[in-house]
């Protein structure tokens, strides 16, 4: 744009000048108009609510066009109620009562979080025995024999029936351990009916269940299992705490000890196997004792017997279990049955020397000699435990990687999410197969989280607020893998085997060099 100077001499200098800026300005708009035209033609326009609505009612996207919808919101989660225990008296702790358990519309159910790990195809083989004739009451009454208590989940709601008196506090915190659960899992529980037993060994017999019409077994829960027998292994009390030897929650103590790994790296590690506990328990942890250091052999054993009540007495200063993981080596052998110590001694990034079990529990069946462990014979444990230590040091890489693949396991696999999720796919496939609808037992208590918390007393009561489940997960169980197969399970037994005649066949060879 150009301006006309129709002036003076004397103004035509100014003129001129504003004509030229006028023109630089009416260039510069000119830009930006066109600019902004050329703009809305390339970025297209982001739509409101309201205008997708009407676009998706009037227009049809072609097949091959992604119409990459809007992602449904997460579900609605119900609120858990905080667990806080004021300073209260006896009298008003029994007045504390449970809250009505939140509900949850399947429409309102997160998504599964992923597949379960391997281990929790043993689900399967564990409620076999009733997989063709279902459970019926008779059969659940008839495990009462030797139960110390009866769980009944109605509506959401637990009771508890107890018969006979558990050892310490395993009763409690295992249903401390199932109120979690339906914390974790809120309205996701179904209605069932159990008998547990918290004794260590198993004593529901196959033999005695498998000839020509025999009754069906009695179902009953424990924590663990052997090949003899069919009892329903469970995860047991420890994972919310062992009150009564300052065994912290897993959760916590999981991290302790991952962060104890830490401290000394494996190579300065003592070359030596690690074993420490009650030796009183069984014959063949009495017989561990003699493979420790002495005058005459070194086994290349270091063998401690555990005082709990002088521990107990001294703050149990010296039974921490995120401090014991200085040797190479740690050795994992039975007590009267399976011991809850296993999954410690396999966390601590050494190489595990297991002395040959007769027990499983819900997880070790997962485990691999070679692999996770290395298998010490029962029948000769000094020299095996003396040879295992030998081969280690001679191939420390190795044997580093088997402590590391344990640790690994336990770790992983044994989070707390996927204890829930285990416990919540056993106890579903086990509602399945009830031949009645469950209905609360005469004599049965109401339990829930705030009864349990607020009536107890001391690290009992600490344990149970450091492991209560504060909100829902935000995920679903685990999709629980199918059954195992005959083939696969032959598969999995003969690598067992094979694994373990390989390490004899090692030790043989070695020996036989000795006496050369």
């Amino acid at each position: 744009m150009k301006v006309r100077c129709n002036v003076g001499k004397h103004l035509k200098k100014t003129c001129e000048a504003y004509s030229q800026a006028t023109s630089t300005v009416f260039l510069f708009f000119l830009t930006l108009l066109v600019g902004a035209f050329l703009w809305a033609q390339w970025v297209p326009v982001v739509p409101s609510h309201d205008m997708l609505t009407t676009i998706h009612s009037h227009t049809a996207l072609p097949e091959s066009v992604s119409a990459n919808p809007r992602k449904p919101d997460p579900p609605s989660l119900p609120t858990l109620p905080p667990i806080s225990c004021p300073n209260t008296t006896n009298q008003t702790r029994h007045r504390i009562k449970c809250p009505a358990p939140p509900t949850l519309l399947p429409s309102s159910l997160p998504p599964p979080s992923s597949t379960c790990p391997t281990y929790f195809r043993w689900i399967h083989e564990d409620l076999r025995p009733w997989a063709s004739t279902g459970i019926t009451l008779d059969m659940v009454e008839r495990a009462k024999k030797t139960a110390n208590f009866r769980l009944t989940i109605v509506n959401g709601r637990v009771y508890v029936q107890k018969y006979q008196r558990a050892f310490q506090t395993r009763d409690v915190f295992t249903v401390w351990g199932i109120l979690q659960l339906l914390r974790y899992y809120p309205g996701q529980i179904p209605d069932l009916d159990l008998m547990f037993d918290c004794v260590d060994w198993p004593v529901v017999k196959a033999d005695e269940y498998n000839w020509e019409n025999a009754p069906s077994p009695p179902p009953l829960f424990r924590y663990c299992g052997d090949e003899s027998t069919l009892d329903i292994v469970f995860p047991d009390w420890s994972f919310w705490g062992w009150a009564e030897i300052n065994i912290k929650p897993w959760e916590g103590l999981k991290r302790e000890i991952e962060e104890g790994n830490k401290r000394v790296g494996w190579m300065n590690r003592e070359p030596y196997a690690y074993w420490k506990g009650n030796p009183a328990v069984a014959k063949i942890r009495q017989e561990l004792v003699q493979c420790n250091v002495s005058k005459t052999h070194d086994w290349n054993a270091r063998i401690y017997a555990q005082n709990w009540l002088k521990e107990s007495q001294e703050g149990f200063k010296d039974s921490e279990l995120s401090k014991q993981c200085i040797h190479r080596y740690k050795i994992y052998i039975e007590g009267s049955a399976w011991s809850v110590s296993e999954k410690y001694i396999l966390a601590c990034d050494s190489m595990t020397l297991i002395v040959k079990p007769k027990y499983y529990d819900f997880y070790s069946r997962g485990l691999m000699p070679v692999q996770h462990y290395w298998p010490i014979r029962e029948n000769d444990k000094c020299r095996s435990i003396k040879f295992a230590v030998d081969w280690g040091n001679s191939h420390k890489q190795k044997a580093q990687e088997i402590g590391k693949e344990a640790s690994s396991y336990v770790q992983e696999m044994l989070k707390m999410e996927n204890i829930y999720d285990y416990m919540f796919h056993l106890l579903t496939e086990y509602a399945k197969l009830l031949k009645y609808k469950p209905t609360v037992p005469p004599n049965a208590t109401e339990v829930c989280s705030e009864l349990m918390a607020c009536r107890a007393h001391g690290v009992e009561q600490k344990f149970m607020l450091d492991s209560v489940v504060h909100k829902p997960s935000d995920v679903g169980p685990c999709d629980l893998p199918p059954p195992f197969s005959d083939v696969e399970l032959k598969t999995i037994q003969r690598r067992r085997e094979n694994s373990i005649k390989q390490v004899e066949t090692w030790e043989e060879n070695a020996w036989k060099t000795e006496t050369r």
